[in-house]
């Protein structure tokens, strides 16, 4: 069995929907700490012809809980309605925009307050709505050691899941090492995405985009041939 292994994110670019749709098994991280450099709250869309970056609001509190023990702010219906204006205005002439601005709308405007499950509630539906039908599973199902750091921690859930394939994001070629994990009978793959280019009204292409720029300039035929589009390293 093939899995990944990788932290809640809002809306992340293709290379997140690359992984999910390349394993058996996907397993989100609830139980591991918030960081305010991560992309639990944030990410990029098009507006003007660049990158700007929206974020969710949150409830203030100690930068050492888990991203599932974080909450929105009490006033983040006010200040997500002003997200949701900006992306409609963004690309309210996009040639996909009536198939996937109300899907982002609902999910946006989402009344759960608890900052993970509000994610976790994206992931599933745009999975559904690009057609991937990975199973998913939470870290905090499984039993273990949560002292586990880094790779060591990542071993320990392949072994629980019984699985002899890995696949982590391109990123992780600089903690990773692939002999540690045959070691533990655990063989490794790094997902390289292709970035495609695509027409985004008549802008240089901005790539790196979170996935509602592609849901708004492609179809889901267009976005399924994207998703096979990477390279195992």
């Amino acid at each position: 069995m093939t899995i990944a292994i990788m932290q809640p994110y809002l809306f992340p670019y293709i290379g997140y929907w690359q992984l999910i749709q390349a394993v058996d098994t996907f397993v989100v991280y609830d139980n591991i700490q918030f960081t305010k450099k991560g992309w639990f709250r944030h990410n990029n869309i098009l507006l003007n012809g660049k990158k700007t970056l929206f974020s969710i609001p949150l409830k203030k509190d100690s930068d050492y809980l888990d991203v599932v023990d974080r909450m929105l702010s009490e006033d983040s219906d006010r200040q997500i309605k002003k997200i949701i204006a900006r992306i409609e205005g963004s690309y309210r002439h996009a040639p996909y925009f009536n198939d996937a601005f109300p899907l982002i709308k609902d999910i946006l405007g989402s009344t759960e307050k608890n900052l993970f499950y509000y994610i976790y509630n994206s992931i599933q539906v745009i999975n559904e709505y690009l057609g991937i039908k990975t199973k998913i599973i939470l870290s905090s199902t499984l039993e273990t050691d949560e002292q586990l750091k880094a790779d060591e921690r990542v071993i320990a859930i392949n072994k629980i899941l019984h699985t002899d394939h890995y696949i982590n994001a391109i990123g992780g070629l600089r903690f990773y090492e692939k002999d540690k994990f045959l070691a533990e009978g655990i063989s490794l793959n790094f997902l390289n995405p292709e970035i495609v280019e695509y027409k985004q009204f008549d802008n240089e292409f901005v790539s790196y985009l979170s996935i509602i720029d592609i849901m708004m300039f492609n179809s889901k035929y267009q976005i399924k041939e994207m998703l096979g589009k990477y390279t195992l390293i």
